[in-house]
C-alpha cells in the first residue's frame, strides 16, 4: 500500500509536471517512443528504489515477515514495473486536460487495482511461506499486465504526444 501512494505521487510528474515548452522541445529532438520508453525506466528504477527503502525500513523497525524472499522480491519488481507503466500512460494522458492531478488520481485507482489485488495475494504467499508453484500464477498475470500496458504505451504514446 505505501508503495501504491509513493508511486501514485511520483509518477504522476513524469508528464504534468512538465511545462508546455519542455514537451514541445521534447518533441522536436526526440521520437515519441524513446519518450515514453524512457520514462518507463527512469519511473520504474524510481519505483524500485521507493520499494526497497520502504521495506529496508520495514525491516529495521519490525520482523521481516517474508518467508520467501526471492519470489517477493520478483513479485515486487513485477509490481513496480506495473505502476511505472501504467502510471507513466495515464500522467501522458492527464496532462493534456485541465486538473490534471485530480484527473490522474481519478484515473490511477481502477487501473492499479489489479495489479495490486495481485501483489497483495503474492505478498500473502510468500509471508505464509507456501510453495514457489502456488504464486507462479500471480506472477505469469503481473508479467502478462506488464507487457500488455507496454504494448498500449508503445503503441498508443505517440497519437497522445501529437495532440
Amino acid at each position: 500500500m505505501t508503495l501504491l501512494f509513493t508511486s501514485v505521487n511520483t509518477i504522476a510528474k513524469s508528464f504534468i509536471g512538465e511545462k508546455r515548452g519542455e514537451q514541445i522541445y521534447y518533441y522536436s529532438i526526440a521520437s515519441p517512443i524513446s519518450i515514453i520508453l524512457s520514462k518507463i525506466i527512469y519511473n520504474f528504477l524510481l519505483c524500485l528504489l521507493l520499494g526497497a527503502a520502504g521495506y529496508g525500513l520495514f525491516i529495521v523497525f519490525f520482523t521481516n515477515p517474508i518467508a520467501d524472499v526471492p519470489i517477493f522480491a520478483l513479485g515486487a519488481a513485477l509490481t513496480c514495473l506495473g505502476f511505472a507503466t501504467s502510471l507513466t500512460l495515464l500522467s501522458a494522458i492527464a496532462s493534456k486536460a485541465n486538473n490534471s492531478n485530480i484527473l490522474m488520481a481519478v484515473l490511477s485507482f481502477p487501473i492499479i487495482i489489479g495489479i495490486l489485488l495481485l501483489a497483495i495475494k503474492l505478498t500473502k504467499n510468500c509471508i505464509d511461506g507456501l510453495d514457489r508453484s502456488v504464486s507462479i500464477d500471480e506472477l505469469l498475470t503481473l508479467f502478462a499486465i506488464n507487457l500488455l500496458v507496454v504494448a498500449v504505451s508503445y503503441l498508443l504514446f505517440p497519437y497522445i504526444w501529437r495532440s
